[in-house]
Formats: structure tokens, C-alpha cells, sequence
């Protein structure tokens, strides 16, 4: 009988199933949105064989995004999910170098901190090894695999018996941080903790920061980044000038006698670029990410600098005008990976640490954010390209898919991209292009022109679900990457240097005109928006020209008087424009569209983070209130609670809808 109903289900089944075969693919809807999973931190296990990583994605129960670590065979098959917990998040899951355990960071049940914990590399249960009341950053574990080393902040100001918290006091120059809130006692200090009996040691403690501490392979030393008190007379929250520096790992707090590696008067691993200093496999030397000066601190590409520990000698290695990331040792010590990123694309390279050639891995039309090197010399990249979110890719001879947490994706019908490219004012200007779904060749369409964040950033050849919906309600999405953007050159960044909105601004407005000569832009159904210094932009284009009919302007700001100690880049400011008492015409320079806001004649929908230190609130409410005034059609939206990036999934579906609502209502007349 059983057999017979499982036919008898056979039968009534097939024909479905060969409908949804050759069902139509549908485009991708905003509630799409919710549907996909980020996949990021692949690491090798220490014999190769297989990789650990995360994956982010939305439960929809609690409105919130939730990661969980997964494990999958380097060889392919199915990935196996270790961790899950339905409510709290687990994430940076490093091997321990025995391969028996899996250290990572995940959010403490009670307070909701970020704590370290351990579990079997099977899975199953989990271990606290932490309890440190301002949480854990990073860490690193010990080559013997029963200790490791983690920045965590300390010194937290804490509530009394009450549970009031105690007046925030401020007398630092840098008072706020994105994520943190305001900084007042606390401090990044470094950390020894056993994982037996999980006793917590302090290595280096103190009224500074201490980051991205890194084991050598021999258990000798850890390497870690700070800013010397020593080298400098100014206060270390006033410049940028952060080292790298080795300590004895069985030193103690009070016996600790740090090395300085780093001799140059420059930005060495800034925290900011989350790509620890590496050891060589004989713990000889170390390879980090040095950048120019510290007024150049977004603009000058990172470049590779290798010491050796005992000489102190710095060399500089494959020097190109290009932003190098993530660089780590090839298992023989004769060459450095690292990502190298170029115009419009990011791929894996392999330097040679002698001679400093460079041989590219997997330059093509996609952007590679992450990989991991095997002990064996097996590669796996976290990779994406216009049709693919980021997945985990084994990288042979070519790239071979790992991970397959979007293959859902393979139902939708998603629109392609182009590049293209145009002069201005005699410099060659890149952008990408997506037209929509129903395009006709020779039809112009209305058009929304995204601008990137950074603003040393660019648009690259990876999936953008926002883009994918747009093109699926009948818009061509522009990308454009101006002067300012990153992926040619440290001239072709530094062009808007202290004086944002001018040529920028002026390479948008030219790509429209490019644009719609080639008969793909309706001129007269054109919109523009970002978030960040894509807002910013937006409000400088709308302040130079009336040709967009619609913006959307998110965590943005035009009025830099207003900003200057409101936000977290005050030593920024100083560096780039000075301070806006002796400097007042630099400031009033790039305020323009909030000091002539009269000449805005284009409806926006300005949008901001309730809890954004990095661009608050005040940037878009001040915008808002100037347009209200002038009787433009504008509309404010704040999202409460949220930090600079949106993070509840019922806010970014939202903020979608909004976009959409506000385009259509202007572009589709």
C-alpha cells in the first residue's frame, strides 16, 4: 500500500513539477529583500580540508538579522550549519590551530555585549569564555590552541545600585564613535584568556587603544596596533599615525616591553580597514596595510610595508598607485596574497615577497571582498558579481562555488549591467549601467542615478538587490564613479580633497548628458539619491543643477558648520578644511547646498539614523527644515535607534518602499 501511494503521489505531483520547470522567472519584488543571505569570514581548518563561515539573514519573527556559523567540505557538497540560535547572532569563527575547536564572537544572552566563545569543531554545544563588561572586538588564538589574545573594551562607565547610568563626562578630543556612542573612559585593551578554566589576563592596559592583536606562528610574540605615545607630542585622538608593534606573548601587564615595527610617518593598519598585521610562517616577519600621511587618510591607497622583526627593517613591497586589502603569507613564506582593487573590480593577487611582481588570480568582471589561504595552498574567495550575492568559491583553475545560500535567485529574471565610460573636463569617468526588464533599444526610460558612499569608494561589478528592484519596476539604474572614487589612483581620489561637491558633482552631471545622448535617459524623468556621502553628492547636484525631478538624500548633510563636533570626524575636518574659526570660507565652500538651498528645486525625501554618530540626524533635519521653508516638496524620515547602516529588516524593506513611492510619484508622469 505504501508503494502504491507513493506513486500515486509521483503521478499527481509530476505535473506540477515539470510546470515549475518551465515556469517564467518573475522579477525580483522588495520583499526580495529579506530573502537573501549574506555570506561572509571564510577560514580554513588547519588541514585544509574544509572552511568555516557565516551566514546573515532575517527572522522575520523577531525583525531582526541573524547570523549563524556553517561548515563546508573544500572538496564541495552539502554545508553543514553548526550554530542555532534563534534569537542571538555567532560570527568571525577562526579553527583553533589544532583543529579540535572553533573559537568566535557572539552576543551574550544577558546583556546582549559581544563575549567570546568556543564550541567542538563538529558543532554542539557551546562554551562562554568571556564575561568583559564592554565586549570583545577581536581575537586571535595561540599556535598551542590553549590560549588566545582579544582587544576588548574596558574602563566602561557603569550604572550605580540603581541601574542609573552614571552623567557622561567627556574630556577627549575624539568624544563619539559610530557603534560605541560617546567615548569617555573606555579604552581597547589586550587580553590573555585560557580556555580551560577561561582566566582572563591583561597584557596591555592603559589610556590607549590597543587593536588587532595577532599571534606569531612559533607562540613568541603578538603583533598589534596602537598609536606610540612616544613618537609624537600630540594627543593620539588628534592624528592617525597608528603603528604596528610586537610584544613577548608571555609578558605580563607591568613587565610588557612593546617593539615598535613601524617607523614611518604614516597611517599604518588603521583600525578602520579591519586587516591585521600577518606573521610569516617562520615568524620573521610581518606584512601590513601603511597609507600616506595622515591628511590623506581616506584618499591615499593602502599599500604594502613587510618588516623584519629582529632588524626592524621596513621595506616597501609592490608599490602601484591602486588600494591593497587583506594581505596575507602564502604557506612557504616566498609570497603575499592580497586583494588589489581596480577600476570597477577587486580580484586575489599573488606577490612575490622578494621582487614585488604581481600576478593577478581572478581578474575579471566581479568583486572579491574576501578569501583564506589553506595550509596546503587551497583558496577560497567570498565573491559576487552583477547576477550573484557574495558566496563562498573554492578558486582552482577557475572559481568553483562553495556556498549556495541564494540559489533561490535562479527564479528571478535579473536585469543586466553594463559599463560604460565618457569624458569630462578631459579625464575618462567609469560608471556601470543597468537597464530594466522591459527595455527597448532606442526607448529612453526614467532613470535613477545611485551615487556611492565613501567617498574614496566605487561601484563595482557585484550583485546590488536595490538596483535589481529598480530595474524591475521599469528604471535604468546608473552608477557613476566620479572623481573622488577609488580604483584609479590616488590623484583621481584626492580631486574633491576639501573641496566636495565641485568636480564630483560635475562628472554626475556630465554622465546624464552622456546618457541621454545615447537615447537611454528620458531627460525629463530623472532621479538621483545615496546614503552617506552619497547623500551628500545628491545635495550638491541638486544645489548645481534643476535637471532631477526627484532625490532621495540618506544619512547625509550639507551644512558642515553644523556638523563640525556633532558628528565623529572633527580631526577629519581639521585635517582636510582646518577649523571653521580660522578656515570659515572652506566650510562655507562645501555647505553650499544648505547655505543656497534657495536654488533647490528638486522634491527630496531626506532620510537618517536615529543613533548615527557617523552622519547624524541634524545633516537631513537641517536639509528638511530648508526645504519646508522654501515650500519644496520634501518629506524626513527617521528610523529609530539605528546606527549610520540600517540593520532591521522591517526599516530596510521600508526605506525601499519609500524610495520607490518617492520616484514613481515624481518620474512617472
Amino acid at each position: 500500500m505504501m508503494n502504491k501511494i507513493i506513486a500515486l503521489s509521483f503521478v499527481l505531483l509530476a505535473p506540477s513539477l515539470l510546470w515549475a520547470e518551465s515556469a517564467p522567472k518573475v522579477a525580483m519584488q522588495v520583499a526580495d529583500l529579506n530573502r537573501i543571505v549574506d555570506v561572509s569570514a571564510p577560514s580554513f581548518s588547519p588541514d585544509g580540508s574544509q572552511l568555516v563561515y557565516v551566514t546573515n539573514r532575517v527572522n522575520g519573527d523577531i525583525d531582526k538579522y541573524q547570523s549563524d556559523i556553517w561548515t563546508v567540505l573544500y572538496q564541495g557538497g552539502k554545508a553543514k550549519q553548526l550554530t542555532h540560535t534563534e534569537e542571538r547572532s555567532e560570527w568571525s569563527p577562526q579553527y583553533s590551530p589544532d583543529g579540535k575547536h572553533i573559537a568566535f564572537l557572539a552576543s551574550d544572552k544577558d546583556d546582549d555585549s559581544t563575549q567570546l566563545f568556543m564550541m567542538k569543531a563538529s558543532g554542539g554545544s557551546v562554551k562562554q569564555l568571556t564575561h568583559i563588561v564592554g565586549g570583545v572586538v577581536a581575537f586571535d588564538w595561540a599556535p598551542d590552541s590553549q590560549r588566545l589574545v582579544l582587544s576588548a573594551w574596558a574602563n566602561e562607565p557603569q550604572p550605580n545600585k540603581a541601574g542609573t547610568a552614571p552623567p557622561i563626562v567627556i574630556d577627549r578630543f575624539q568624544f563619539m564613535l559610530d557603534e560605541v556612542g560617546y567615548l569617555t573612559t573606555q579604552r581597547s585593551h589586550l587580553f590573555i584568556v585560557n580556555v580551560k578554566n577561561k582566566k582572563l589576563s591583561t597584557l596591555l592596559a592603559g589610556n590607549q587603544d590597543y587593536w588587532m592583536p595577532v599571534w606569531s606562528p612559533d607562540g613568541q610574540w603578538i603583533a598589534y596596533v596602537t598609536k606610540d605615545p612616544n613618537k609624537t607630542n600630540l594627543d593620539a585622538d588628534r592624528h592617525a599615525d597608528s603603528d604596528v608593534f610586537i610584544v613577548q606573548a608571555n609578558a605580563t601587564n607591568g613587565s610588557v616591553v612593546p617593539q615598535r615595527i613601524s617607523q614611518a610617518t604614516a597611517t599604518d593598519v588603521d583600525p578602520y580597514w579591519a586587516s591585521p598585521p600577518q606573521w610569516s610562517p617562520d615568524s620573521q616577519q610581518l606584512v601590513w596595510l601603511t597609507s600616506n600621511e595622515s591628511k590623506w587618510f581616506f584618499y591615499a591607497p593602502s599599500q604594502l610595508s613587510v618588516a623584519n622583526i629582529n632588524t626592524k627593517k621596513v621595506r616597501q613591497l609592490a608599490r602601484i598607485d591602486r588600494f591593497f586589502y587583506l594581505p596575507k603569507w602564502s604557506p612557504d613564506g616566498q609570497s603575499i596574497y592580497a586583494l588589489i582593487e581596480q577600476d570597477r573590480y577587486t580580484s586575489l593577487a599573488k606577490i612575490d615577497a622578494s621582487s614585488g611582481s604581481i600576478d593577478y588570480l581572478n581578474k575579471a568582471e566581479h568583486f572579491t571582498m574576501d578569501y583564506d589561504i589553506a595550509s596546503q595552498g587551497h583558496i577560497a574567495l567570498l565573491n559576487s558579481n552583477p547576477q550573484r550575492p557574495f558566496e563562498i568559491m573554492a578558486l582552482d583553475k577557475a572559481m568553483r562555488p562553495l556556498s549556495h545560500h541564494n540559489a533561490w535567485l535562479q527564479e528571478r529574471q535579473l536585469a543586466s549591467t553594463q559599463a560604460f565610460s565618457f569624458n569630462n573636463q578631459g579625464h575618462e569617468i567609469g560608471g556601470l549601467l543597468m537597464l530594466p526588464l522591459n527595455y527597448q533599444a532606442g526607448q529612453p526610460v526614467p532613470t535613477i542615478f545611485r551615487i556611492h558612499g565613501g567617498p574614496v569608494y566605487q561601484f563595482s561589478h557585484e550583485f546590488m538587490s536595490d538596483w535589481q528592484i529598480y530595474a524591475a519596476k521599469g528604471y535604468a539604474v546608473v552608477g557613476i564613479n566620479p572623481r573622488g572614487s577609488s580604483g584609479k589612483g590616488f590623484d583621481f581620489s584626492k580631486a574633491i580633497y576639501a573641496d566636495w561637491g565641485n568636480v564630483d558633482a560635475s562628472d554626475i552631471l556630465a554622465g546624464s548628458d552622456y546618457l541621454i545622448q545615447q537615447g537611454i535617459v528620458d531627460k525629463n524623468r530623472m532621479g538621483i539619491g545615496g546614503w552617506s556621502y552619497g547623500s551628500m553628492l545628491s545635495n550638491y547636484v541638486i544645489a548645481s543643477d534643476t535637471r532631477f525631478k526627484a532625490a532621495v538624500s540618506g544619512a547625509g548633510t550639507a551644512n558642515i558648520f553644523g556638523t563640525y563636533g556633532h558628528d565623529q570626524y572633527s580631526r577629519e575636518y581639521e585635517y582636510e578644511l582646518g577649523t571653521p574659526w580660522h578656515n570659515s570660507e572652506n566650510y562655507q565652500r562645501v555647505s553650499f547646498p544648505f547655505l543656497q538651498a534657495d536654488k533647490i528645486t528638486t522634491p527630496t525625501l531626506y532620510q537618517c539614523a536615529e543613533k548615527d554618530f557617523n552622519v547624524p540626524c541634524l545633516g537631513a533635519e537641517q536639509m528638511y527644515q530648508a526645504l519646508k521653508s522654501l515650500n519644496i516638496a520634501t518629506q524626513l524620515v527617521i528610523y529609530p535607534g539605528q546606527y549610520h547602516s540600517l540593520t532591521v529588516p522591517s526599516y530596510l524593506i521600508d526605506r525601499m518602499q519609500r524610495n520607490l513611492a518617492w520616484y514613481d510619484k515624481y518620474l512617472r508622469h
